[in-house]
């Protein structure tokens, strides 16, 4: 068992989790973060630092976002490591 992020991630990208995760398990896709199931320890630091509350413990995801299980766990292995706070999407400002 282990943490997933879920829907309420989906075009936020909070990180405030990242820096409380003790095995380093989140990692950085392009509109949301995800959760590697095999490095994550069920510590559940994270939880409480999401703003937005994205993350759950996999027994007790809502049922409308239970398929973000099998995301996280498909996602996690394909995007970078992330370990340290960066801006939200709701914080960056487009360039040009």
């Amino acid at each position: 068992m282990s943490m997933v992020v879920t829907a309420p991630c989906f075009g936020c990208k909070y990180t405030d989790c990242v820096v409380v995760c003790p095995c380093d398990c989140f990692h950085e896709g392009e509109s949301m973060l995800y959760i590697d199931p095999d490095q994550c320890i069920d510590c559940e630091a994270c939880i409480p630092e999401c703003p937005t509350q994205a993350i759950f413990h996999e027994d007790n995801v809502p049922e409308a976002w239970r398929d973000f299980i099998a995301l996280n766990r498909e996602m996690a292995p394909l995007c970078p490591s992330i370990t340290e706070r960066k801006p939200p999407l709701a914080d960056q400002k487009p360039t040009g």
